[in-house]
């Protein structure tokens, strides 16, 4: 069994135990989660005050301090446990909330750790834009800023070879328009010189 002092390193780990899972229900779970191998439970709370007279759980409303309650029960995947401390058999305080899905216990995030790490997630992926975009960026005293991207003299190379291919394209057509301007042209002056040179 691993002890697990700080309460933001609960939110990493799970615990099951194999051999409840075949017999895991509403009416035993919080046997289950009470085991003493489980980290996510406090042996100090008056759950084992009321397993140790052998009273039931309904007592729990009588008494003061940490408990732990079956908030909610989806047979046979989910259970929903709540630790909270009570002032009176009114007015309780949440602290946590784990949830068992096939027998795997963990706790459930608390808002601040969820908006913790959203907000760290979302500052990663600017802080990886920025310096991205910062690589591009160039400066020389004589010619300032300017901004040189990775593929910039590949797509120059590739601007150069389609000019060159049009370039040789359009000289190929005019050398093409040339030749038969020039064939049309002899044509012409053969004809004119047969009909010259014909008999009358």
């Amino acid at each position: 069994m691993a002890t697990v002092d700080s309460r933001d390193n609960l939110l990493g780990i799970s615990w099951v135990d194999s051999a409840w899972i075949p017999i895991l229900n509403p009416g035993n779970v919080l046997d289950y989660f009470s085991e003493r191998s489980n980290p996510f439970y406090d042996r100090t709370c008056n759950n084992e005050v009321v397993k140790m007279q052998r009273l039931s759980l309904e007592h729990l409303h009588n008494m003061t301090g940490l408990e732990y309650i079956l908030l909610h029960a989806q047979e046979p995947i989910l259970y929903i446990i709540r630790k909270q401390h009570r002032y009176s058999p009114t007015q309780v305080t949440p602290l946590a909330d784990y949830y068992i899905i096939a027998g795997v216990v963990y706790q459930a995030p608390d808002l601040g750790s969820v908006i913790n790490s959203r907000m760290l997630t979302a500052i990663h992926a600017v802080q990886s834009a920025f310096d991205e975009a910062m690589s591009y960026c160039r400066y020389h005293p004589s010619k300032g800023y300017w901004w040189h991207f990775k593929d910039q003299d590949e797509r120059a190379q590739i601007w150069r070879q389609a000019c060159a291919s049009g370039a040789s394209e359009e000289r190929s057509r005019a050398n093409n328009r040339d030749h038969q301007t020039g064939r049309k042209r002899l044509h012409k002056e053969l004809s004119a010189e047969l009909k010259h040179q014909s008999p009358p």
